[in-house]
């Protein structure tokens, strides 16, 4: 990592997530992917409730680095390389990880299999989904709110058709539903390993 804008750019996404919980001895990484609105943000939350883990939220990240993000394909490939490598340097240090990401396209997940795979992390995988009518109300109510998310119904419907499926094993959780059964799944299979 001899890049001088990414060393940067680690060191200002790290000073961004705040108050570290203690490392464990086999960090977890638990990668939430979906569209905008299916209720990420919420679950990951609901799940860090109950999982001492950073949550990495793209949006807050993004902000972080860009102020005033343009959400061009530059932006993203910059706070992703950022993001893939405060990823492994907190996996390193034994931290576990949740990731609140869209994460739409099965090229950019495998980056982090890879990680996962190369550290010896447990990866856990959930896609998070809602009925489009919903996630329209949910949009529309975003407006003026405290999400860090500035994506609405238009990005929505730009980004439907680009969602590719997860080939590995995972979870998919409807946030229109009680989303505790997969909660509880999740959580019981990260305690597996001592998390």
């Amino acid at each position: 990592m001899e890049n001088p804008q990414l060393i940067s750019d680690v060191q200002r996404l790290t000073e961004s997530l705040g108050q570290f919980p203690e490392p464990v001895a086999k960090p977890a990484l638990i990668t939430v992917s979906g569209l905008p609105g299916t209720g990420k943000t919420y679950f990951c939350n609901k799940l860090a409730e109950r999982l001492s883990f950073i949550v990495l939220e793209s949006d807050a990240l993004r902000k972080a680095l860009c102020p005033s993000p343009s959400y061009s394909s530059a932006e993203s490939l910059r706070l992703f390389r950022a993001c893939h490598h405060l990823i492994e340097q907190l996996l390193k240090r034994g931290f576990p990880l949740i990731l609140d990401a869209t994460n739409l396209l099965e090229g950019h997940r495998e980056y982090l299999y890879s990680i996962a795979d190369r550290l010896g992390v447990k990866l856990v995988l959930v896609q998070v989904e809602a009925p489009s009518q919903v996630v329209r109300e949910r949009l529309k109510g975003r407006r003026g709110s405290e999400t860090k998310s500035d994506a609405d119904w238009m990005a929505y419907q730009r980004m439907r058709p680009s969602v590719q499926p997860i080939r590995r094993n995972h979870y998919v959780v409807d946030t229109s539903r009680d989303i505790t059964p997969v909660l509880n799944k999740i959580v019981r299979e990260v305690r597996k390993i001592g998390v």
